[in-house]
């Protein structure tokens, strides 16, 4: 039997409280690649059947969002006539589920957008108004219409988007990854979204994820998580926070740096400079216009990011932080560093997988497996190389003088809150790391210690992602 969801919003609001029910069961279905549609049925205030569109995953015609509502609601009470009922779904029903809710013997159903291609409820034609008809069911549209189009227009504008992103010429100095690499990774299962129009990249094409919550009120905006990888990971690194994240109602926002993940490789090292890849996120900050943003950054990911809100100070309202540090170039790198750049530099093909294997036991063989996805031979695996050397040694090294400036605003400047994660088993970037640049973090507090996780603080980040939500929520 279904969970069975009291309403207790009130009946003003009560056709409001369902549809936002069925809103997020079509934003579950956008981010396994289907239409965005969901639908509940309620009785006597109470949600018995739930259902999001599924004729992709089960390989089935009739399984829209209505018709597993219907299905789930029928084995609830134990009858195919659902009499007394209600249907709340985010799309204008088309001719086939229309049918199927007139037999249910529906009392009402409530949809939120139109459908002016096959919206069999009065779009393009009206089953409910057929007078001829055995039973009549009480229709009423526009319930949320605004959300649910802008669902819907979203979800079909990324796919325009990637159809023409993967019509973009490969540059000539560049690899794009095999996207049958990347097929059934376990955990990861969002549309991908790409975009080449940044001037830093040249050309190059940049992946990167965007879900959840994308418009609202100025007062009332959503948070947006920016979620920044390190080497030699990618957006993968963050499966396990950003669901945590999207359940708060905030946006998450994942890229692959250039050369990581499914954005484009240079062939060659030398592509690769601090200053450069700290200008393509610059840009991709501005170019997505984001606001609200929680920065959430981790090894590369915080060398690069923590020289970001500086320049944008409006943007941020948050930092969680997680094993990094600033690269100043002024104090010797650590020990730790040096032996992982030296292991670097004599393995150069050293496989991934047997990375994140090592340190994190509680990982499956394939979801190791799936940091291999971006890194299939050595034409693919220029950043894994070059990285290890990019980070600034001396004062006057690329990066070091922009970490400066850099490690003062955040000493200084820092308006926003502060969340420190600590990965207590990394030998490279933990718990001595980390105090020093929570004393560089105006108003950070004490930190979030996981004692089992090691430097890729991500495969715990649930319990960080956690306590996250719980910090930063207004």
């Amino acid at each position: 039997m279904p969970e069975i969801k009291p309403d207790t919003s009130g009946d003003a609001n009560s056709d409001d409280a369902f549809m936002r029910e069925a809103l997020a069961l079509a934003q579950q279905a956008a981010s396994e690649g289907e239409i965005p549609v969901g639908a509940v049925v309620v009785k006597e205030g109470r949600i018995i059947g739930r259902g999001r569109n599924r004729p992709i995953a089960g390989h089935d015609p009739t399984a829209h969002a209505e018709i597993n509502a219907l299905r789930e609601a029928a084995r609830a009470v134990g009858n195919y006539r659902l009499d007394g009922c209600e249907l709340f779904v985010t799309l204008e029903p088309c001719a086939m589920c229309s049918g199927a809710l007139l037999h249910a013997r529906l009392g009402r159903v409530v949809f939120g957008a139109k459908d002016p291609k096959t919206g069999a409820a009065g779009s393009v034609l009206d089953l409910f108004g057929e007078a001829r008809l055995n039973h009549q069911t009480l229709v009423e549209g526009g319930v949320l219409a605004q959300e649910c189009a802008t669902l819907l227009s979203s979800f079909f504008q990324h796919r325009r988007e990637e159809a023409r992103m993967n019509h973009t010429p490969l540059r000539d100095d560049a690899l794009r990854p095999d996207d049958a690499k990347f097929e059934s990774l376990p955990g990861y299962p969002w549309l991908p979204n790409y975009l080449s129009d940044l001037p830093a990249l040249a050309g190059l094409r940049m992946h990167y994820l965007d879900e959840g919550a994308h418009a609202g009120p100025p007062e009332g905006a959503p948070l947006t998580y920016l979620c920044l990888h390190g080497n030699p990971a990618w957006s993968y690194l963050y499966r396990k926070m950003i669901p945590v994240f999207l359940a708060s109602g905030a946006r998450v926002v994942a890229p692959d740096l250039p050369g990581f993940g499914k954005s484009d490789k240079p062939k060659k090292e030398t592509a690769h400079r601090f200053d450069w890849h700290r200008q393509v996120l610059l840009e991709f900050v501005e170019r997505l216009d984001l606001k609200q943003v929680v920065l959430v950054v981790q090894d590369w990911g915080g060398l690069l990011g923590l020289t970001l809100p500086m320049e944008a100070p409006a943007r941020y309202a948050g930092l969680l932080v997680m094993n990094t540090t600033l690269a100043t170039g002024e104090l010797p790198l650590s020990a730790g560093f040096l032996a992982w750049r030296e292991m670097c530099a004599k393995n150069p093909g050293f496989d991934v997988a047997r990375l994140f294997a090592r340190g994190n036991p509680q990982m499956t063989a394939n979801e190791c497996a799936a940091y291999n996805a971006p890194f299939p031979d050595a034409g693919h695996r220029a950043a894994l190389r070059a990285f290890p050397r990019l980070v600034p040694e001396f004062e006057d090294s690329d990066g070091a003088a922009v970490s400066r400036r850099a490690r003062d605003f955040w000493g200084s400047q820092w308006q926003g809150k502060s969340l420190m994660a600590i990965g207590a088993q990394d030998p490279v970037l933990g718990p001595p790391v980390m105090q020093a640049l929570r004393q560089q973090i105006r108003g950070c507090g004490e930190p979030l210690v996981l004692a089992q996780a090691g430097h890729f603080v991500q495969e715990h980040g649930e319990a960080v992602a956690q306590k996250a939500v719980g910090y930063f929520s207004p």
